[in-house]
């Protein structure tokens, strides 16, 4: 099967970019910061990385909404399911669990934004302390509010993108 990729495009350096799904363009929101080559990429500086990152998961909200098609392993998220940003922390960018005992982001949320989570490749092989953690593509605010790194797409778009993607598909964020 033909490899998917999805190719993001940031307007001018902006928060506000596009991205290419089954051959059509569509609305896309960044990093608060912008975006930034992914070696300069620090934990917390609201900056999109700029690279090439494949797809690791899906996690969705179960109680909320139905299961995404996917080809990729997805996960139903349960109310204690967290990822882990606190730089030094041996489980620094990876899925923990809370309670954790130091700064970990709740998956699960009061707001959509996470009702689909996607875990990209970013600072993951090898994972380098304080380059970034939880780069994910996820759903985006109604008006495209920045987000705090993510890439953010309203929820349909993210749903025909998993749909159409491969085991191989990655997200391509350029300047």
């Amino acid at each position: 099967m033909k490899n998917m990729n999805f190719k993001v495009i940031s307007d001018d350096g902006t928060n506000k970019g596009e991205i290419k799904i089954g051959g059509k363009w569509i609305k896309c929101a960044l990093g608060k910061n912008g975006t930034i080559d992914a070696n300069l990429k620090r934990e917390g500086d609201g900056k999109t990385p700029i690279g090439k990152w494949p797809i690791r998961k899906v996690y969705y909200r179960a109680d909320k909404i139905e299961k995404p098609i996917s080809p990729f392993e997805t996960i139903a998220i349960e109310e204690n399911f967290g990822w882990c940003d606190a730089a030094g922390d041996v489980n620094y960018n990876k899925f923990v669990t809370h309670p954790y005992p130091v700064s970990a982001e709740h998956l699960w949320r009061k707001d959509e934004l996470y009702d689909i989570c996607v875990v990209l490749g970013h600072n993951d092989n090898p994972i380098v302390d304080k380059m970034g953690s939880a780069i994910f593509l996820h759903i985006a605010h109604e008006n495209y509010k920045p987000t705090e790194g993510c890439v953010a797409i309203k929820i349909e778009d993210l749903r025909k993108l998993l749909s159409i993607a491969t085991t191989n598909s990655a997200i391509e964020i350029l300047a």
